[in-house]
């Protein structure tokens, strides 16, 4: 039309307009800066293993005139957060179980870093660092990750006999914890498929099928299947247990021996007879190889293969395999000891 606006000379002319309505409802990353004092960490994962030493990196990039710093845990599925130190640049107090082993790095001094020592598996998960100056907090988030193996359990009585709570203990009298999802994934990459289902940490339950198949949740996708929400008292399950390296070591006395008789044979080595966590941590990061059943604290027998071989446990995979729970007067194994 002569004298007006021609089509594209009203979409510059509206271009600019566009883009303010479409970042304002987005929430444009300019009116909402970052932190002001704490710089934001260069790794947000710290990867570690039981008894190591951890770091959780908290800098300053200025000082403010007066502040603490805040260090907690967030505790996951109970929303809540649990204190572990606080400092204000000059003193720190710890607080709680974690407290104890925690103090602070001071590389420098607008070093707010946390060191961890003697690393434990309830250790892992996600930390705040967070700067507490009067006027506008700030904080930065960072998770702690262990490296370590999960593995399912079920007790003698068989398949499905824990709730939630018995699950965990279990896992705790085994030398390690129920697993998160995170650890289950891990491990489900990394090669674990299971047809049964188990409690986790979060208190889902769930179980990771590599090879889909019918008696195992159908000829669906391969993933980690979950059963949905459940009732941590009533509902029963087997357990997904994780741990991490090991303070001692896992060795193998052959024989012909009874359960007790391995109790005995532990003993004299100056030893006791290993968890199943033991043997799984051993197998994991000790590469340790036995075609030998043995017997383990819980009563069962198992064995570690690393290097799978005809007549071996039959498998074409590594693994931690299983004879079950043979009567414990049964003079047939020998025993994995385990010795720090």
């Amino acid at each position: 039309m002569p004298g007006g606006l021609t089509l594209p000379a009203l979409c510059l002319l509206l271009l600019p307009w566009a883009f303010a309505i479409f970042h304002k409802a987005l929430g444009d990353p300019a009116s909402h800066p970052g932190p002001h004092y704490l710089l934001p960490p260069i790794h947000e994962v710290i990867h570690s293993r039981r008894g190591a030493t951890a770091t959780l990196p908290c800098v300053l990039g200025a000082s403010p005139p007066s502040y603490k710093v805040r260090w907690s845990k967030v505790e996951p599925g109970e929303l809540r957060e649990t204190l572990i130190l606080i400092t204000n640049g000059l003193h720190a107090r710890g607080y709680g179980p974690l407290g104890g082993r925690a103090r602070m790095r001071r590389g420098h001094r607008l070093d707010a870093s946390l060191i961890i020592e003697g690393v434990r598996l309830e250790d892992e998960g996600r930390y705040r660092c967070e700067l507490v100056n009067g006027i506008e907090d700030e904080s930065v988030a960072l998770t702690l990750r262990l490296e370590g193996v999960v593995f399912p359990y079920q007790p003698i009585r068989g398949r499905y006999q824990f709730n939630y709570y018995e699950a965990k203990q279990a896992c705790e009298e085994q030398d390690g914890r129920l697993a998160t999802y995170g650890q289950l994934y891990q491990a489900w990459t990394e090669g674990l498929d299971w047809c049964n289902a188990g409690w986790l940490l979060e208190g889902s339950v769930r179980y990771p099928v590599l090879t889909a198949r019918a008696p195992c949740g159908g000829r669906g996708r391969p993933g980690i299947r979950s059963y949905g929400p459940r009732d941590r008292k009533r509902d029963r399950y087997d357990a997904f247990c994780f741990t991490s390296a090991l303070a001692g070591q896992v060795f193998f006395v052959p024989g012909r021996l009874t359960l007790s008789e391995a109790h005995a044979a532990c003993r004299r080595r100056g030893a006791v007879v290993a968890k199943v966590g033991h043997l799984y941590a051993a197998w994991k990061f000790s590469g340790l190889d036995q075609c030998d059943g043995g017997w383990l604290a819980d009563g069962s027998v198992r064995f570690p293969i690393t290097t799978p071989r005809p007549r071996c446990g039959g498998l074409p995979d590594p693994g931690v395999r299983s004879f079950g729970f043979p009567r414990p007067q049964q003079a047939a194994y020998g025993t994995y000891c385990y010795a720090e």
